[in-house]
């Protein structure tokens, strides 16, 4: 069975110059594992693809039921040099919700 994301987890949203830090928190401790081992680096940067241009990074932080997904080229050069209409970025957090995942 699929599932989106936002049955699952919440999102929060970072940037820093050109690069996204999207965060993904499990709504319950006991689903981590489930999105440790489907949201990988490179199925996040399938799902954003033509949106992080570059390489995707995961830091797992599971005393929090975590994960960090650092994206690099992702925001059109920054907030002060983009032409994207959320140079921030926070948008991100909402579309990566939107990512399904096979939970069987």
């Amino acid at each position: 069975m699929k599932k989106k994301l936002y049955d699952l987890a919440h999102a929060r949203a970072g940037d820093k110059g050109n690069t996204t830090i999207l965060s993904l928190i499990a709504y319950r401790a006991e689903d981590f594992l489930l999105l440790r081992d489907r949201v990988t680096p490179d199925a996040v940067k399938r799902h954003f693809e033509g949106i992080i241009k570059g390489a995707v990074t995961r830091h797992e932080l599971p005393s929090l039921s975590a994960l960090q997904f650092v994206g690099e080229n992702a925001l059109g050069g920054g907030v002060t040099t983009s032409l994207c209409v959320d140079a921030h970025g926070k948008s991100l957090s909402s579309a990566l919700l939107e990512m399904e995942i096979e939970t069987d």
